[in-house]
């Protein structure tokens, strides 16, 4: 199982997403900086949370736009997995890879605390070891997790089983409870919450590790 993990100035997870991963795929993961305009041959590609060059214009909009995205997109469309997570979900949907956008927060706040949430489908490489409906508690931190799409586009979600989270107390505002969200092809995810720093019940919980655990599974098998 090789897996990449990218780096951006801003960004601040980076290191906790590659820890996670190691400790279930049990390798180690590549690091690739942002203005590598190449990706090593992987299975799995990491975009983490944070600042990506602090967040100016848009919250990933620069980040989309980089040397190193234009190979993701590259590799996603060869069906790599891609799993960004907070800013790095707000990347995929400012690089098209993902439908949508992520605006600022109901009440204008920052969130940041544990949240409850539904594994809405277990029919994706990111999700298949959650047990079908599993309520699991992850942690958010962001200012513009508001999830918004129009409402033709939410029922495509909806009709193709594309909604891989949903929160069931909704911290931000985002349309019909979404946290995450999946590509046609279902190999990209795009998450807020942060399933790396639930992988080790000393930092407070384990409800991230099946969605790790889930990619060894889907890739490897």
């Amino acid at each position: 199982m090789r897996a990449a993990v990218v780096t951006f100035p801003g960004s601040n997870c980076d290191r906790d997403l590659a820890v996670a991963m190691e400790a279930v795929f049990g390798r180690p993961v590549l690091r690739v900086w942002h203005a590598d305009s190449e990706l090593p041959p992987v299975d799995v590609v990491g975009i983490p949370g944070g600042f990506s060059y602090g967040d100016y214009l848009r919250p990933g909009a620069i980040a989309a736009r980089s040397p190193i995205l234009r190979a993701v997109i590259r590799a996603a469309e060869r069906g790599v997995a891609v799993l960004g997570i907070c800013n790095g979900f707000q990347i995929l949907t400012e690089a098209g890879l993902l439908p949508g956008a992520l605006i600022r927060n109901v009440g204008l706040a920052f969130v940041c605390r544990e949240v409850e949430l539904e594994v809405a489908t277990t029919a994706s490489p990111f999700t298949c070891a959650y047990p079908a409906r599993a309520r699991i508690r992850l942690p958010v931190a962001h200012h513009d997790g508001n999830y918004v799409a129009d409402v033709e586009t939410l029922d495509r979600l909806e009709a193709e089983d594309r909604i891989a989270f949903r929160y069931l107390d909704n911290p931000n505002g985002s349309a019909r409870g979404i946290a995450g969200v999946l590509n046609a092809r279902r190999n990209v995810l795009g998450m807020m919450p942060h399933p790396e720093r639930a992988c080790d019940p000393k930092l407070g919980g384990t409800d991230g590790i099946p969605l790790f655990r889930s990619l060894l599974s889907a890739l490897v098998a």
